[in-house]
């Protein structure tokens, strides 16, 4: 079997483009997400670039989920050499309005789940020398009390990666944390729209006046993102371990 690698957030966004630009360089995706119906497009997508998927609807705020994604995927593929945690939509709330509950479901989604599937895929991982790529955010960089969560479990995702990769250079397997930007997904576009609506405008307009407040010249697309989780994956990124990669447009204005 050829090289193998698990999405996960693959029903979406950057995760969605993500198994699609990952098929283009690994015989085989396990793709992962709580929504079956949007997986199986993803697993005709990443079919159709040219590997095998393996849909695993699954929720990953449920601990054994993390666990069960490993089994299946060795169970079909027999390895894993690349893992890209990508699940974790954080409430978008201000600090003194987030509830326990919405801390606690933040965290299980994008930074537990990361932790378990990450530890649950770590020995497959040393035996093929392969890589992990977490997703985090700018925001851990810049955190307000508008998107408390949001930059929080951000901030705490560059630990934990950073932890990995700690422990990544005496078991041979890399660990990186991918910072996008403004990027144009589903969610990004029902806020744009929401504003859009509120001050009267055309959703284009209201695109342009948001990049021109962050001070970028366009939004990202999924697929700027995927392609640096890709480049990630190969043999000519092995020397980068333990870094975060900003990947902005430009957005984040610090060195």
């Amino acid at each position: 079997m050829s090289r193998v690698a698990i999405v996960t957030g693959a029903s979406r966004g950057i995760g969605r483009a993500t198994a699609i630009r990952l098929a283009h360089d690994f015989g085989a995706v396990a793709i992962v997400a709580r929504g079956a119906e949007l997986l199986t497009e993803t697993a005709n997508a990443v079919r159709t670039a040219g590997a095998e998927p393996l849909v695993i609807a699954r929720d990953l705020r449920e601990p054994e989920a993390n666990d069960t994604v490993v089994r299946f995927t060795l169970e079909r593929f027999g390895r894993i050499d690349a893992l890209a945690c990508i699940a974790g939509a954080v409430p978008q709330l201000d600090l003194f309005a987030l509830t326990d509950e919405q801390w606690d479901d933040g965290l299980a989604l994008k930074f537990h789940s990361a932790r378990r599937l990450t530890i649950a895929a770590w020995e497959a991982l040393k035996v093929s020398r392969g890589s992990v790529a977490i997703t985090s955010g700018t925001s851990a960089y810049a955190p307000k009390a508008s998107l408390a969560a949001v930059g929080t479990i951000n901030a705490a995702i560059l630990a934990l990666a950073k932890t990995f990769a700690d422990r990544g250079i005496k078991d041979g397997v890399q660990v990186n944390t991918i910072l996008p930007g403004s990027v144009m997904t589903d969610r990004r576009r029902s806020m744009l729209q929401g504003y859009a609506d509120m001050h009267g405008l055309e959703l284009d307009a209201a695109t342009e006046q948001f990049a021109a407040e962050a001070g970028i010249a366009r939004y990202g697309q999924p697929e700027d993102i995927a392609n640096v989780i890709a480049f990630l994956f190969t043999h000519g990124s092995q020397w980068v371990t333990g870094s975060a990669l900003r990947v902005d447009g430009g957005e984040t204005k610090m060195l």
